[in-house]
């Protein structure tokens, strides 16, 4: 299995707040998987009010049975309008794909 996390930090964007930003971003990310049958398992959390200022806002973890599938996720059509999102709502990304 393959597993891909993706955190992010968001800024307030397109007339929308940063928390409105993290909760659309939070819906089409779970939407994927409507779309998208590669995807195994996906989860998304978003940072508690508890934790450190300077932490992640958003996290995305994802499971596929393949690199090749991962890869079929990545270029899907319904994936790239959320990365179009992401690239409006986005000020820092960090992403890690390895297998387990």
């Amino acid at each position: 299995m393959i597993r891909h996390i993706v955190m992010w930090t968001i800024k307030e964007a397109d007339g929308r707040s940063k928390q409105q930003n993290i909760d659309l971003l939070k819906s089409k990310l779970l939407g994927l998987k409507n779309f998208i049958p590669q995807i195994k398992h996906i989860e998304v959390g978003t940072n508690s009010a508890l934790a450190l200022p300077d932490n992640y806002d958003i996290t995305l973890v994802s499971d596929f049975a393949t690199f090749p599938d991962l890869d079929i996720y990545q270029k899907h059509p319904e994936h790239l309008k959320v990365v179009e999102l992401v690239k409006q709502i986005r000020v820092s990304r960090a992403c890690i794909d390895f297998e387990y």
